[in-house]
C-alpha cells in the first residue's frame, strides 16, 4: 500500500514543535531534555544552523558504550550527521522508504531552508494505520451502498 499524502498534513496535524540544543550542551543536559519533553532525539542547532541530530541512539553507542562521560561530552561529538531532510511535499511513503533505507527514526522537514518540524517513524506509522482504517471504511460503506452525500 502506498500513502501518497504529503508530511505536510502529519505537521499540520502533530504541529511544528522542534525541540533544540546548542552543539555545546553536555550529552547529560540533552538527555535529562529528552526524558523532559518525552522525545528519543533532538536537533543540534546553533544560530539557526542545523548541524545534526543526538539521539538516544547516539547516547548509548557513543557513550555509555564507550565508557565516556555523558556529564563531560559535548553533544557536538556523538551527534549524527548529515542530516537527512524532507520537504512537506515529501510523500509519506517516501518519508518510511528513506526512514528504512537509512535506519534512522527521525526526519527534519525543511522548507526553503527554514525548519518546519521533525516526523518520526511513529508519526508514520500512525499516518498508515489512520489511511488504512479510513480505507476499509470507505470500501465497507461502498459494498454496503452507502455512499457520502
Amino acid at each position: 500500500m502506498k500513502v501518497c499524502d504529503p508530511v505536510s498534513l502529519i505537521l499540520r496535524k502533530k504541529g511544528g514543535t522542534v525541540w533544540t540544543i546548542p552543539s555545546d550542551t553536555t550529552v547529560y543536559a540533552a538527555m535529562e531534555m529528552m526524558a523532559e519533553k518525552e522525545v528519543g532525539a533532538l536537533l543540534v542547532m546553533d544560530q539557526g544552523h542545523v548541524h545534526g541530530i543526538v539521539s538516544e541512539r547516539d547516547y548509548a553507542r557513543k557513550v555509555v558504550l564507550m565508557g565516556r562521560s555523558s556529564k563531560e561530552t559535548p553533544v557536538s561529538e556523538i551527534l549524527t550527521e548529515p542530516l537527512i531532510t524532507i520537504t512537506p511535499d515529501t510523500s509519506v511513503d517516501e518519508a518510511m522508504r528513506l526512514i528504512t533505507t537509512h535506519r534512522i527514526r527521525h526526519l527534519p522537514v525543511v522548507s526553503n531552508g527554514e525548519l518546519q518540524g521533525v516526523i518520526s517513524i511513529g508519526d508514520l506509522v500512525q499516518w498508515i494505520a489512520f489511511a488504512q482504517d479510513q480505507t476499509i471504511e470507505d470500501l465497507s460503506h461502498y459494498i454496503e451502498g452507502k455512499y457520502p452525500c
